[in-house]
């Protein structure tokens, strides 16, 4: 069972396996159709294709005070009869890539995770570490997959509210990690980030600075060495970015550095800064 990683040669020995389901993740913040366009120009052999904005992601509300963010977690009920629609199954092995670092692949990781499902894997490096193995991509959609029937099993996942993070502003008990961009984090990517900042107290842990040059991940002695600098536990720890979606990048990095156990805030920048009455901190 892969419940992390996995390197491109070991994904293409069990491309035709029946029991693996392999998703494509691709997606672009600012381009909504990039992801399904660069899937239909060329993907991995079998694999589906995983809309962040429609399949991995519950419908947004209206922007204001009780804005939920650009991605809120999907309905489980959803989500599950979407995942047996991928042909998923209680004893199937999941593997979701992208061509971003795995920015979006790890937000698949966490949904599964968040269902109890522990047999999921995001390709280490992705597209690029596959193509730089001579592996081909293929055009051709593959035939659908007959129904699978998984089921939610006891969460492997933590997630907090924004009420939660309000009321850790005075205490700083737990520390907060975002995984934005720096400029995005001191406010300075108003593209992306219309209102700019981070909530007060928090770190910057950009989700690139898990990664290796060469868009693997590094080792786990380099991770954990990393984390153990920002927080003092996993467990005293969450996860933020723009939408909840790049934070999964970090518990992924802190999953491979064996330290489990931080929570993900689902709603991340974009729910926190829909609400003037929270604070708001700039710069570094």
């Amino acid at each position: 069972m892969y419940t992390t990683l996995i390197s491109a040669s070991e994904l293409a020995q069990h491309l035709n396996e029946s029991n693996w389901v392999i998703l494509d993740c691709r997606h672009d913040l600012l381009n909504h159709k990039a992801g399904s366009d660069a899937f239909a120009a060329g993907h991995i052999q079998n694999a589906q294709f995983a809309d962040i904005d429609t399949a991995l992601s519950g419908p947004k509300t209206a922007f204001g005070p009780q804005f939920t963010g650009r991605h809120p977690l999907p309905d489980r009920a959803k989500l599950l009869a979407t995942l047996r629609a991928w042909g998923i199954s209680d004893n199937t092995q999941v593997i979701a890539y992208d061509a971003q670092g795995g920015m979006f692949a790890a937000r698949l990781w966490w949904l599964l995770r968040w269902l109890g499902h522990p047999a999921v894997a995001v390709l280490d490096g992705g597209l690029a570490a596959w193509q730089a193995e001579n592996l081909p991509l293929v055009t051709p959609v593959a035939p659908p997959r007959a129904s699978g029937n998984i089921t939610e099993k006891p969460s492997l996942t933590r997630s907090v509210t924004v009420q939660e993070v309000v009321a850790n502003l005075e205490s700083q008990a737990v520390t907060v990690l975002d995984a934005r961009a720096p400029d995005r984090f001191r406010g300075e990517n108003e593209t992306i980030d219309p209102v700019g900042g981070h909530i007060p107290g928090a770190k910057n842990r950009f989700f690139k600075d898990n990664l290796q040059a060469d868009g693997r991940f590094k080792s786990t002695q380099a991770l954990k060495h990393d984390f153990k600098a920002l927080i003092a536990s996993p467990e005293s720890a969450i996860m933020q970015c723009g939408s909840g979606v790049t934070a999964c990048h970090n518990l992924l990095a802190l999953a491979v550095a064996g330290l489990p156990g931080a929570a993900l805030y689902p709603g991340s920048w974009s729910e926190w800064c829909a609400d003037p009455a929270r604070p708001v901190a700039k710069g570094s």
